[in-house]
C-alpha cells in the first residue's frame, strides 16, 4: 500500500559529546523507555577533582519512530547537587543525531533560607 517511509530515527544509546567537552554514554532503552548512563563534565564550578557521575532518564514514546523528548538526572559525585536535563533528540536526513538540551542545577544548602540561591 501507498504509505511514507518513516525518516531516520533517533537513537539515544551510545557515546555522546558536547561543544564544551563534556561526554556521556547512555544503555539501551528497557521496555517502559527508561535508561542509565554515566555523564563525564568537562565544565564544573569546582577545584576538586571531577568524577564520572551516574545518570537516569526516560524517553517519551519509546517505541515510536521519530524525533523524540527525553530527561535525565545526573548525580554529580563530587558536588552535593543534583542537574536535571530535559531535551529533545533531533536527526537531520543525512541521520547525524544531535540533542537539544535545558539543564537546572540543584546544589545543597544549609537551610531553607538559602534555597534562593540554591538553583542555576
Amino acid at each position: 500500500g501507498a504509505g511514507t517511509t518513516p525518516g531516520p530515527q533517533c537513537d539515544l544509546q551510545g557515546l555522546w559529546r558536547n561543544e564544551l567537552g563534556s561526554n556521556m554514554t547512555l544503555s539501551a532503552l528497557d521496555a517502559s523507555g527508561t535508561f542509565s548512563g554515566s555523564y563525564h563534565t568537562a565544565v564544573a564550578a569546582t577545584n576538586k577533582q571531577i568524577l564520572v557521575s551516574p545518570l537516569q532518564g526516560a524517553q517519551q514514546h519509546p517505541g515510536a519512530k521519530g524525533q523524540p523528548t527525553f530527561g535525565f538526572t545526573v548525580q554529580w559525585q563530587f558536588a552535593d547537587s543534583t542537574t536535571a536535563f530535559v531535551g529533545q533528540c533531533f536527526v537531520d536526513r543525512r541521520g547525524k543525531e544531535t540533542l537539544e538540551t535545558m539543564w537546572l542545577l540543584r546544589e545543597e544548602v544549609p537551610s531553607h533560607r538559602d534555597a534562593w540561591k540554591a538553583t542555576r
